[in-house]
């Protein structure tokens, strides 16, 4: 796993009514500072990657649908420099993921269905400056394949 990076597997309590699920909680102790929660809708097949943050760890819950969510880790000096990682979250894996200052972050929508996701930052966004910076999906210093692969 990329230094830096956690994963908070989520309990499900199903009941006849439906089910209830925390995403997170203060004792969790995965945001150093809270500063804003958001939501996003993107179709199938979409790819929306990479960026990064130079000032904001990151929080994502995929709420519905289902995502390939991969991180990569350019920080210099960090033990985990150069390092991809694949999670998959959503339906059928219900996480939360930190994502640090520093290391890219991007999904693709993968299934029929739209994923929803929340997010939650450590800051807030300041649109005259923003925080987020980018490089493109097939990146070749990167070198992500994001194909299916039959087996």
């Amino acid at each position: 796993m990329i230094e830096g990076v956690e994963i908070k597997k989520l309990v499900t309590h199903p009941d006849d009514r439906g089910c209830f699920n925390e995403i997170l909680r203060d004792d969790d102790k995965l945001l150093a500072h809270f500063g804003q929660a958001s939501i996003t809708t993107t179709y199938p097949g979409v790819i929306k990657a990479f960026h990064w943050h130079e000032k904001q760890d990151d929080l994502w819950y995929v709420v519905s649908g289902m995502a390939q969510v991969v991180l990569h880790d350019r920080r210099d000096g960090s033990p985990t420099q150069g390092q991809t990682n694949v999670i998959y979250a959503g339906d059928q894996n219900q996480v939360l993921i930190k994502i640090p200052v520093g290391v890219l972050h991007g999904y693709r929508v993968i299934g029929p269905k739209p994923v929803t996701l929340i997010y939650f930052t450590t800051k807030s966004y300041v649109a005259a400056d923003p925080d987020e910076l980018r490089v493109a999906f097939d990146d070749p210093a990167i070198g992500f394949d994001w194909s299916t692969k039959n087996r």
